[in-house]
């Protein structure tokens, strides 16, 4: 499996994004994924997962009034839908394919798949 993130760019704040983590591979809709974050010095973080037939998601507690996760395993794609967003979004935004697993909620037990990343910046 092949991932590419895509969808990125300049936004202004209070404007909206939707991200695409497009698959090769016949095998994706097996995996559950998941969107990643890392803002310029800081550590690569999770924003949001879901899970491999998209039953199920997780978008963190500083994102989920405004981001969504959701998926088409007929496109082989995983979105996530930005709004209201704010300057402290920027960032590099990543997907991840691996094995899912749940405790309070949905999580990404094990990673297989990295995709490039796409920059989203948003800035007046």
């Amino acid at each position: 499996v092949q991932l590419q993130a895509s969808g990125g760019g300049l936004v202004q704040p209070g404007g909206s994004l939707r991200l695409s983590c497009a698959a090769s591979g016949r095998t994706f809709s097996r995996y559950a994924v998941g969107w990643f974050r890392q803002a310029p010095g800081q550590e690569r973080k999770i924003v949001a997962v879901i899970s491999w037939n998209g039953g199920t998601s997780y978008v963190v507690d500083s994102v989920k009034d405004r981001f969504t996760i959701s998926r088409d395993n007929a496109q082989n794609t995983v979105y996530l839908q930005m709004t209201s967003l704010k300057p402290e979004d920027t960032a590099v935004y990543s997907c991840a394919a691996g094995t899912g697993d749940y405790n309070d909620h949905v999580y990404l037990r094990s990673i297989d798949f990295w995709g490039k990343g796409t920059q989203v910046t948003v800035s007046s």
